[in-house]
């Protein structure tokens, strides 16, 4: 059935309208001001009462298999990044099974809803199963709970690496608008040049999505056992191909960045999870200046969003020692290069409200206490609303997964399920 919000206030990063009504299925159909609205028969109406509505998030970077690492409890005293991913995160993701996966996708899913991602990019790792994985985590997040998603599995020495092939190109080919993949790397210390060449050669066009230079460790690794900087190996290789994600990229150099403006890729910036890991902070500069184009991610660190733009916001200023650096303009580009992104892989158009577009859409109540208007907006959201993050409704597709901040689902009994799976996820540590 067609749906119309009416008497809303709209911001879609591009324009601020108020009074507004939209008019959607799946798609936006309509958006006009509320003196020209006229109900058609057999619509349903929704009165938003001055609710403002904005396109749903995305995430540009996550670890959905990371969540049922809430409260665990491991021997963790580490001196080094490589300490960290060998006390925790390798430790963890060795354990994780199919129900794992499965129960950790439909928790990532409601808890996504919750903060009004609508749409995100996930790089999976599961030792204990890799062959069926990725369509595991399809299942819960977007045939069960309803959102977008883009997967991939971590390739690395870790593991079987014909199966985390083999497993990357067999769930690419059942592309859809609400799924996709991409051909999933840990990360230079983890891949041997054997495997890379093998990659390689298995990768049927698909765009990679891997971690590059996170830590110094990483290109010291790499120069140490191959004599090249970690973009180095990937040019060498023939991976760097259109619409791939670079993650972090925190130590690359001048010379990979030159590299690097050479190819139509992206690369992902996780501000709070690299200062989480005392690895750096990500040089905005250094992209900016190169012309790399940057999308914003939160490296699985919980599910809003919305921390990392305020952070990558103050830590740039910060690094810089220049409060005028990073401004607005810097994240409207990178907010728009992730809807771009997901939609060219998923073959749809997102990130805007207008026609045309797909209904993905989040509100807000907001009240403002100082004036609004088209020329300030955007300062009244990432000060006002995005620093106390309240979302009332989200919609995916033409349906609403949560309306006046209730979800659709059974929360409480998914939960304790889930509860029960992370014990015997922990108990296996």
């Amino acid at each position: 059935m067609v749906k119309t919000i009416i008497n809303c206030n709209i911001f879609d990063y591009d324009n601020y309208k108020e009074n507004q009504y939209i008019r959607f299925d799946k798609e936006i159909l309509e958006v006009g001001d509320m003196k020209d609205f006229k109900k058609n028969e057999n619509e349903e109406i929704i009165d938003f009462k001055g609710k403002l509505v904005m396109p749903g998030f995305v995430n540009g970077h996550t670890h959905i298999y990371s969540t049922f690492a809430r409260g665990m409890s491991v021997e963790f005293n580490p001196k080094s990044f490589s300490d960290i991913l060998k006390q925790l995160w390798w430790r963890m993701d060795s354990k994780i099974d199919l129900e794992t996966t499965y129960y950790s996708g439909l928790v990532s899913g409601i808890e996504f809803i919750k903060n009004g991602i609508t749409t995100f990019i996930d790089h999976h790792a599961s030792g204990s199963a890799i062959k069926g994985t990725l369509n595991e985590l399809k299942k819960g997040l977007c045939d069960e709970i309803g959102l977008r998603g883009i997967f991939c599995f971590e390739t690395s020495d870790r593991f079987n690496v014909n199966e985390c092939i083999e497993e990357n190109v067999e769930f690419a080919k059942n592309k859809n608008e609400n799924h996709a993949g991409m051909f999933g790397l840990h990360a230079s210390l983890s891949l041997s040049n054997e495997t890379l060449k093998k990659v390689s050669e298995n990768l049927n066009g698909l765009p990679i999505h891997i971690h590059v230079a996170e830590s110094l460790e990483d290109e010291e690794d790499s120069i140490a056992k191959y004599n090249k900087k970690v973009v180095e190996r990937l040019k060498e290789f023939n991976l760097l191909n259109k619409n791939s994600i670079l993650s972090h990229c925190v130590h690359i150099d001048e010379r990979e960045a030159e590299i690097m403006s050479k190819y139509d890729i992206y690369v992902a910036l996780n501000p709070t999870s690299n200062m989480n890991n005392a690895v750096g902070l990500p040089n905005y500069k250094l992209l900016k200046n190169h012309g790399i184009k940057t999308i914003i991610g939160n490296d699985g660190l919980g599910f809003n969003i919305t921390r990392e733009y305020l952070n990558l916001y103050y830590t740039q200023k910060y690094r810089y020692e220049d409060p005028t650096f990073f401004n607005f303009i810097d994240l409207k580009n990178s907010i728009d290069n992730v809807y771009n992104l997901a939609g060219e892989l998923l073959g749809i158009k997102i990130g805007r409200i207008k026609e045309g577009y797909k209904a993905d859409m989040i509100s807000y109540d907001y009240t403002p206490f100082t004036p609004l208007s088209k020329n300030n907006i955007f300062g009244h959201v990432f000060f006002g609303i995005w620093d106390k993050l309240d979302v009332v409704d989200t919609i995916v597709n033409g349906e609403f997964l949560m309306k006046d901040r209730k979800v659709k689902y059974d929360e409480t009994k998914i939960y304790n399920e889930a509860k029960e799976v992370s014990k015997k996820l922990w108990k296996r540590l």
